[in-house]
């Protein structure tokens, strides 16, 4: 189940609009019930669909009871905007299976239920839900708490979750609440600190089916505000009359706030002003920061919806000893699974909720007083989030090759850097700032956003794609302002800077139509929120590992007789002793070969990085790590690691660790004898091994006392991989790692290789998976007939392309395509089945051509690279794979 409402995720619905007689709860009609049979043997479920006359509406409801007879604690479970009960009906049977009674409706003007749409209007929708509590009073198959007042708890999303806010505080009766990507205050979502969201606002009214399908006051206010592009102090009230937090003092159930990080509708800034609130009343309060949210991204259904199960399990079944999780949690970000594409989630998590300022660290911040101007009719408005196309995979993968959505346009922003951060940082929460602002219009309206810039300007990323817009009153005479930025949870690597931007205009808000110029100073450094309480669940021990053959425990004996007659080589290079691999002009050419197998290779490995070795057959890899290995001489160029000279024998190669393909077990032997014999012939101390910390890795729990005869292919891989990392290498060699794994072992390999990386070391991996490898390396090395091809980070060379694939939601038709091949920075654009194939000129990019498929009203819903790593490799190499 998406938590996003169906009408974002590009479902227009149309309300019926009939009239009801009745004012009270009435049943006017039923469709039967019948029970739903689960698959696997799970406990079947009844069902009864039922039209009731409510409030002068007929709401379309269905109603879910376990088998189990007896009486149950009930939920009422609502939908997202511009959905029905369908959206939720899978949920409610699951917890229909949990022992609950579970009511769905379609909310007024949404599905088959009548009425105009209220935005939860304490008399319509709010009314509505008090309603349904008085019917499930009288249900036999739901728990009492006292007559007229069921056990009941209220979950939804979006529209759903803030009618179970709502309702919390209008009626006493609901017991527990699971409220997720939703809002506090709506006038604050939709008019932040006096600026209208026009993009968000027009998908709300389109979604609800237009603005006559609203209540007429409501109707009248969003055209106001629309037409005038500044919300008015009644348009302000209206909302907050329609929000939790107009009844924020009266809510004192148990809730559970689940919120997206991935979302500039309702943002984390929401979720945190109703937990401070909720929790000054006295109840119990979790927040959760997932990882999707209303702009695209992983929803995490199934975690969710089990931890909205345990909430209630707690609270409505009263069941003390239920997991309810931390009192804070939130989904961290690490790379994608090349399995299934899904991005890999990490958890982290706090016994108490920091709010958005915790841990506070100053970083400065330099630059001159700037001065910018917003352009007459805010055009051409720079780009920061983008409503209903945030979620399509395309853009997600732009944003992973490290070419963001967003975009300012020159002299439309002031910028202020800080210096490169020394050590990783994590910003949690909300950043601010302080700055003088001074305008030559009386009122100014900035944007204002913070980027994770990388080493040399090269890589720009604003995370979660959120700013923060502000209305400064009275700015002609200069003023002082504090930025509050939008809450975010980020990583800052080592190295990379945080640039804060003040911008003019923006594509998703109203800015003023005349002209003007403003002026902007720093008056303060930017305080960035550490969460220094947050500590971020440490990856799954991984259940197998890779291996190293005992023909390594050979090779590194052959080492150290040989390492007794080795004569003086090259001195080490003192410039080159952090740096882990250094090729230069290194050649090969077998006795009897009539051409070289490597011919002129030079590339460099830095610390951290998992760079791919890549090329087809007799392109020379293999040719290269055996090099590297210090098993065959050049006849050229040379090898350095960590500055020293690579030849037989020597000294450094202790820092090396190699896997090569092939078992070499003794099969008697236990897993244990094998490591400790290999470890035994490298003539090194005991105590330099860390064999526990390489059994740690391997995961082979009791099987080490086991005869690797008994071993099955997976579990010698494991113990494999734990030979290789005695020691713990700064360098990690592995040729054709994956050979024989299965998906699930192949994902588990990645973790490794990752998880090893990230400690400081380097491996490098030759691999014929190519799409593993796009997935688990940092940087690539392309070889082809022995000679270097191209090397680089993996987001350059995939992304290196200039064609970008524009799909689209419905057929474009031929003048549009035109329009957009007639477009600045546009080659050539072809009408596909799929949308249209855009060819970027040289000074085309990716941003502007996106800001122009937004006015031209493209129908976009994906933007990405037309290529694979695989099409970037069969290019380079010319198909010869």
């Amino acid at each position: 189940m998406d938590l996003r409402p169906p009408g974002l995720r590009g479902r227009l619905r149309r309300p019926r609009r009939t009239i009801a007689a009745a004012a009270a709860v009435v049943v006017l009609a039923g469709a039967g019930t019948w029970t739903a049979v689960a698959a696997d043997d799970a406990p079947p479920v009844h069902r009864a669909d039922r039209v009731m006359a409510v409030n002068g509406v007929h709401l379309d409801t269905s109603y879910f009871t376990p088998e189990a007879a007896g009486r149950h604690p009930a939920v009422l479970l609502g939908h997202g905007f511009g959905g029905s009960k369908d959206d939720v009906r899978e949920q409610a049977e699951s917890l229909a299976r949990d022992g609950y009674a579970v009511l769905t409706w379609s909310a007024r003007g949404f599905g088959k239920s009548t009425g105009k749409v209220g935005l939860n209007g304490p008399k319509a929708e709010v009314a509505d839900v008090e309603k349904m509590i008085d019917w499930l009073a009288e249900q036999p198959t739901v728990q009492l708490d006292k007559k007229g007042d069921p056990r009941v708890g209220m979950a939804g999303a979006s529209y759903g979750g803030a009618i179970a806010l709502l309702a919390a505080g209008h009626d006493a009766r609901v017991d527990a609440i699971a409220p997720a990507i939703t809002y506090w205050n709506l006038s604050d979502a939709l008019f932040p600190n006096g600026v209208f969201k026009k993009l968000w606002a027009g998908v709300f009214v389109n979604t609800g089916g237009g603005c006559d399908e609203f209540e007429p006051q409501l109707c009248a206010m969003y055209q106001r505000v629309a037409e005038s592009g500044t919300p008015d102090t009644a348009a302000e009230k209206m909302l907050q009359d329609r929000s939790p937090s107009a009844v924020g003092d009266r809510i004192k159930v148990p809730t559970l706030l689940i919120q997206g990080q991935n979302d500039s509708l309702f943002p984390l800034d929401q979720a945190d002003a109703a937990a401070r609130a909720i929790k000054a009343n006295g109840a119990p309060v979790d927040v959760d920061w997932i990882a999707g949210g209303h702009d695209g991204g992983d929803m995490e259904t199934s975690r969710v919806r089990a931890r909205v199960t345990s909430w209630f399990d707690r609270w409505l079944k009263k069941e003390p000893g239920t997991d309810t999780g931390p009192a804070f949690r939130v989904t961290r970000t690490g790379g994608v699974d090349s399995t299934d594409g899904a991005a890999q989630l990490r958890s982290a998590s706090d016994d108490t909720y920091p709010g958005l300022r915790s841990g506070r660290k100053a970083i400065a911040l330099t630059g001159r007083e700037q001065s910018f101007a917003n352009p007459a009719g805010a055009s051409p408005p720079a780009v920061s989030a983008l409503p209903g196309l945030g979620g399509a995979g395309g853009l997600a993968r732009l944003s992973s090759l490290g070419v963001g959505v967003s975009l300012d346009f020159p002299g439309q922003y002031a910028h202020f850097d800080s210096a490169p951060v020394r050590d990783d940082l994590r910003v949690t929460g909300t950043p601010t700032a302080t700055v003088h602002v001074r305008s030559t219009t009386e009122d100014a309206v900035l944007f204002a956003k913070v980027y994770d810039v990388g080493p040399g300007g090269t890589r720009q990323v604003l995370p979660s794609q959120l700013v923060a817009p502000l209305r400064v009153e009275g700015a002609k005479a200069g003023k002082d302002v504090t930025l509050t930025l939008p809450a975010i949870d980020h990583e800052i690597d080592k190295g990379h800077r945080l640039r804060l931007v003040l911008a003019s205009t923006d594509l998703g808000y109203a800015s003023p139509v005349a002209p003007a110029t403003y002026t902007v100073s720093l008056k303060g450094a930017l305080e960035v929120p550490t969460a220094p309480g947050v500590s971020t669940a440490a990856a799954p021990l991984p259940s197998w590992v890779w291996w190293l053959p005992l023909a390594g425990a050979l090779i590194a004996l052959a080492l150290l007789l040989t390492g007794r007659r080795r004569t003086a080589g090259p001195a080490p290079d003192p410039a080159l002793a952090d740096v882990p691999l250094q090729i230069t002009d290194l050649s090969k050419k077998y006795a009897g070969g009539d051409r070289y197998s490597v011919r002129d290779l030079s590339f460099r490995v830095e610390k951290g990085q998992v760079l791919g070795l890549l090329g087809p057959n007799g392109a020379g890899k293999t040719t290269t790590l055996r090099m590297l290995m210090g098993l065959i001489k050049p006849d050229g160029g040379e090898i350095r690691v960590f500055g020293h000279a690579i030849r037989p024998g020597a000294p450094v190669l202790s820092r090396v660790g190699s896997f090569v393909e092939g078992a070499g077990f003794l099969p008697h032997l236990s897993g244990r004898e094998n490591l400790e014999l290999y470890w035994r012939a490298t003539g090194r101390p005991a105590e330099d091994a860390h064999l526990a910390e390489a059994l740690e890795i391997a995961g082979l729990g009791d099987a080490l006392a086991r005869a690797v005869r008994t071993y099955s292919q997976g579990m010698r891989q494991r113990l494999a991989i734990a030979q290789a990392m005695l020691g713990l290498p700064d360098l990690l060699i592995l040729d054709e790692p994956t050979n024989g794994l299965d998906p699930p072992q192949i994902r588990e390999m990645r973790e490794v290789m990752i998880r090893y990386a990230a400690a400081g070391r380097t491996v490098i991996v030759s691999s014929h998976l190519l799409s593993e490898v796009e997935q688990t390396c940092t940087h690539l090395v392309v070889m082809d007939r022995g000679r270097l091809v191209q090397a680089g980070p993996v987001a350059e060379i995939v992304g290196s392309g200039d064609t970008l694939l524009v799909g689209t939601a419905t057929p474009v038709e031929e003048p549009v395509v035109e329009k957009v091949a007639a477009l600045a920075g546009i080659a050539s654009a072809v009408r596909t089945d799929d949308g249209i194939l855009v060819r970027l000129a040289a000074d085309g990019s990716a941003q502007r051509l996106i800001t122009e498929l937004v006015r031209l009203e493209v129908p976009v819903r994906s933007v990405g690279p037309h290529r694979r790593l695989e099409d970037a490799f069969l290019t380079l190499i010319g198909g010869a794979a």
